[in-house]
Order: structure tokens, then sequence, then C-alpha cells
């Protein structure tokens, strides 16, 4: 799950590969027959401003998965902001600034569940029991836990750094989410979520032999990795991403910055020259166009053409969006009664599986 995304029935160890442990499914139309009886967990860490990776990558698909009648929980993780930084810096900003996003970008708060770790009590006790199922072995071989505390911003690995996958699982179980989108790099995390479901379903069992929990199944989004304009992973925390909520002409002008090469025939070759197919890439998504059809509409007009079809593009598709964004942003108050609403239904949600999870232990 991640702003950062944190966002299949095995009975592999959590530290296996991801690619022959993680039960898939390819997010499209045809996928759910009954969308009613799937409930998705998703949600972001509130460090900075959504953009357009976010947007292309994960955003449109929670909306479309919405509007075909899944249940959808959407997770701003707060508590999880501190897992690789000292303080969380201007949390209930970033906060409100990620719920709009949301909504602009068409999630409903009628039929989506928004809400944030802190305001869920009952989600965050089931760590507790969650962490006896997992060893320390196994979290320390997690490559996912391996690179985040490779990239962390503290001089020390913290124990909430370590249990990150844990503290996922009780967001994805304490709602009994039976779908998680996520990209390749989180599968070990849902691994982690899946073990611990098979674990405690083993050790706790109701009394009939049934299980308190579902195995959550891997929702794997074929949507590109967009490039940031310096030719890396598009990320906030590297300051080469476009923000769902710039100006035009702020937009207009991180483009003009972003990396290119000195061949002026403009073509789209991601493995040759990514820098360029990363800007053809993001002008054809927004044009909901193949890629090829937009590099030889450019042709030999060079990075100055690229440049200005990417911006037009870009403005054109997110101009409703951000008409919308800027009418929701003039009522705050707004935003902070979605996560009141959000935070009331998680909460009984969350208080119904404690106490679940409390009776099979025989913890009452």
């Amino acid at each position: 799950m991640t702003a950062e995304t944190i966002t299949a029935a095995t009975s592999t160890p959590a530290t296996t590969p991801p690619t022959t442990t993680a039960a898939t499914a390819a997010v499209s139309p045809g996928l759910i027959d009954d969308p009613a009886a799937h409930r998705v967990l998703t949600g972001d860490r509130p460090t900075g401003p959504l953009h357009l990776g976010h947007y292309f990558g994960t955003l449109r698909n929670r909306v479309r998965l919405q509007d075909q009648g899944v249940e959808l929980f959407v997770v701003v993780a707060d508590y999880q902001v501190i897992t690789d930084r000292d303080l969380a810096d201007r949390l209930a900003e970033h906060t409100e600034n990620l719920v709009l996003d949301y909504l602009a970008a068409g999630l409903d708060p009628e039929r989506a569940t928004i809400f944030a770790h802190s305001a869920v009590p009952a989600l965050n006790q089931l760590l507790l029991p969650f962490l006896s199922l997992v060893s320390v072995a196994e979290l320390s071989r997690n490559p996912t836990v391996k690179d985040e505390i490779a990239h962390s911003r503290q001089s020390a690995v913290s124990g909430l750094m370590f249990t990150y996958p844990v503290h996922q699982a009780a967001d994805i179980l304490f709602c009994k989410a039976d779908l998680v989108p996520v990209g390749q790099d989180q599968l070990p995390h849902l691994e982690v979520a899946r073990t611990v479901a098979r674990r405690f379903n083993e050790r706790y069992p109701h009394a009939d032999g049934g299980a308190v929990f579902p195995h959550p199944q891997a929702l794997l989004s074929d949507a590109p990795m967009l490039l940031g304009t310096d030719g890396g992973k598009m990320s906030k925390s590297r300051g080469n991403a476009i923000p769902l909520g710039a100006t035009e002409d702020e937009t207009a002008r991180i483009i003009r910055g972003a990396r290119t090469d000195a061949d002026r025939r403009i073509g789209y070759d991601p493995v040759g020259r990514p820098e360029v197919a990363g800007l053809v890439l993001l002008a054809a998504l927004c044009q909901d166009r193949a890629p090829e059809a937009v590099a030889e509409e450019i042709g030999d007009r060079g990075a100055a053409a690229l440049k200005r079809t990417v911006t037009e593009s870009v403005n054109e598709h997110l101009r409703p969006m951000r008409a919308r964004r800027a009418d929701l942003a003039a009522d705050r108050g707004h935003l902070r009664q979605v996560l009141r609403d959000g935070a009331e239904r998680a909460n009984a949600v969350a208080d119904a599986t404690l106490t679940e999870v409390r009776e099979v232990m025989g913890a009452i």
C-alpha cells in the first residue's frame, strides 16, 4: 500500500518468492462475476501529494472497482508514516489532501469507506496476536522490508519498520478483505498477510472448524509504471513527479525540465530510450491511445514538440479532476467529515473482528 501506496490461498511461507506464491487476478471488467460478494482493502501513506504515477497506477483502478460494485475500504495509513521517518511532518494537512485527491479522482465516500489508521483502535490491536504468528527470521528475510530498510531515512531500524508487513496484515484482515490491489514489489507483504491468516485459522478455528479470516488474493494491475521527469520511477520523495493538484503552469514547468536525449526523431523504445518513452507513454495514457501512435505523430519534431504534447495532454486530462479538486478544497470541513464517517464504519467492522478474534482465542 502507498502517499506511497500500501495496497490468494496458499500455505507457503512468507519468504518464498512472490512470483510463485501469490495467487493473483488481473483487474478487468470480466474479473468479478459477483462484485458485491468481494471486499477490497487499499490505501496510501499520507506523506505528500498524490501524483500521476498514483493516478494511473492505482487510483483509476480503485474507482473502477467501486463502480463495479465491489465493497471498497481505503486506509489513510497515518500511523505508518513513522515507519521510516523520525517525525510525521504536516500529517493532518497531508491526510486531508489525500482525501481531497481521492474524491477528485472519483472515489465516492457513500460507496467507499475512507478512514485513518489512528481512528480505528481495534484494527491496530490486532497487531499483537498477529505478531505471535510470524517469526523474526521470516520478517528479516522479507525482500520488501529489506529494500525499505535500505532506503529508510532513519539511522536505525525501528520496530515499527521491522513489523510493517504485520501491520499491513492487520489492515487487510480487520475487514476480511479478499482482494488487495498491489504492485509486484508489494507481493511479499501480501504473502505475510496470507501466512498470518492461515496460521491464525489453524491455531484458533471456530468451534465448528470454520475459519476466521479469508486468504486475500492479489489484484495485480496491468497499468505500466510511469517514469519521473529524471527517468527514474516517479516518486514524490525524488522530486520527479507531477502532482495531481499542480496548476497547468506548474505542470508545464515540470515537464519542460524533463530529461530526454539528443535524438530528434521521437520513438517509443522503453529499453533503449527510457526517458523519451516515459514521456510518450504519459501522453498516450492521457489521450487513451497507443504510445507508438503518439510517437509517430510527433515524428522528427524533437523533444520540444514532445514536451508540448505531454503538457497539453496532461492538462487536458486532469482539467475536470482539478476543477472538482478546487471545489472540494473550499470546504475542508467536508474532508474531515468524510474521515469521521469512514472511521465510524471502519470501527464497527474492526470491533466485530476483534471480538471474534478474542472469542476464538478464549481471551474474553
